[in-house]
């Protein structure tokens, strides 16, 4: 079902996602209005946008997601909120309070002020961080919204994000203020590759730093299916679409969904090299110290790190959760998606492999002068 003439909320809607779905959204729908809620409005994006809008009306509410009366202007009279939000942190760079307050306190106030202004759907971007892997590195291969595992969170950002995922979950049949009932889902993406991807856009400043050379973090056979953005951001509004029939509504109401796309499974590292091999990067065959030698490592400098910490803020390049994740093989189906909302990938792997290689080769040389010149 068209969610022409409708007035979404974008939440954001300036990050790597967010700005793929507003543009999905300008492309696919006419909606009557999408308001961009984000920490900080890029000017040079809203006057892109500004191009294939239409008749669309874009507005912007630029603030915390924690500030109340901001969530209450944006979310008065839209009909759908795509909570894409977040705060990303893999290396333990950021405090927990901050993570929690985002990620957790922010979910937890929007999802209250949908219930106040009468916001029928609520679709939240989880991440598959919230499944795993373990300490232990249990594999996961293939797995789907079924396939029982022991999660055991250490990271915080892990834990925030299945935490306000949980809150989204559960708010699903709440009453609202008219009468009518909120239905929630949440999505989670594989590992987001794509144009604008400032993981990928890391391991290629690595690579130039070692003379072209990427470094190998994770074994051949530790696989994962990376998801393109660009299907990422069609899943959320097949998803939308859905929600407003009210037959799927009672199906997906309160469940998650994994996002994975055709990409072939692949290690981290193996990936690496096969969006930037092209530009004229290598890989190196090995780790480039034993991986248990990497684990002891890793656990010192959690040590310092404990140390030094009412003293100095020190995040280690490097954590043995990390190393985890990197290294144990880890992918899931989108099977359950399909059956309950008709979510096939847009893009297959070689278009998505050409667009993110294209954008990568459009920086490469600022990232090269750049790097040149410290």
């Amino acid at each position: 079902m068209s969610l022409a003439g409708e007035v979404c909320v974008v939440t954001g809607a300036c990050g790597f996602l967010g700005e793929k779905l507003v543009r999905l959204l300008l492309e696919d729908e006419k909606l009557a209005e999408i308001r961009l809620l984000d920490r900080n409005i890029r000017s040079e994006l809203i006057q892109s946008l500004d191009d294939c809008r239409g008749d669309t009306k874009l507005s912007v509410f630029e603030g915390d997601i924690r500030e109340c009366e901001l969530l209450r202007r944006a979310c008065s009279g839209a009909a759908l909120v795509f909570h894409t939000a977040s705060l990303v942190d893999v290396t333990g760079a950021i405090e927990y309070s901050e993570l929690h307050g985002v990620n957790v306190k922010g979910t937890q106030l929007l999802i209250e002020t949908c219930i106040q202004e009468n916001l029928a759907s609520f679709i939240y971007t989880s991440s598959i961080e919230v499944a795993g892997p373990n300490p232990h590195g249990d594999p996961i291969i293939n797995g789907n919204e079924n396939t029982p595992y022991n999660s055991s969170l250490k990271f915080s950002y892990s834990k925030t994000k299945d935490e306000a995922e949980q809150i989204c979950l559960q708010a699903n049949g709440e009453i609202l203020r008219n009468g009518g009932r909120l239905a929630t889902c949440a999505l989670r993406p594989m590992y987001i590759f794509g144009d604008g991807c400032r993981f990928t856009l890391g391991h290629m400043r690595d690579g130039i730093s070692n003379g072209n050379m990427l470094l190998r973090i994770s074994s051949r056979d530790a696989k994962v299916n990376p998801v393109y953005v660009g299907n990422v951001a069609f899943a959320h509004l097949l998803a939308a679409q859905a929600l407003r029939d009210p037959q799927k509504r009672a199906v997906m109401g309160g469940n998650f969904y994994y996002i994975s796309d055709d990409t072939p499974p692949v290690s981290y590292s193996d990936f690496n090299y096969a969006v930037l091999s092209t530009l004229g990067f290598g890989m190196r065959e090995r780790h480039i110290l034993p991986l248990p030698l990497l684990y002891l490592l890793s656990y010192f400098m959690e040590l310092v790190q404990i140390v030094l910490r009412p003293f100095l803020r020190f995040t280690p390049p490097i954590n043995r959760q990390l190393l985890t994740m990197l290294n144990t093989p880890f992918s899931f189906s989108y099977q359950k998606a399909h059956r309950d909302f008709g979510y096939s990938p847009r893009y297959d792997w070689e278009e998505a492999r050409r667009r993110t290689t294209e954008w990568l080769a459009s920086v490469l040389p600022t990232e090269r002068q750049q790097l040149n010149s410290k």
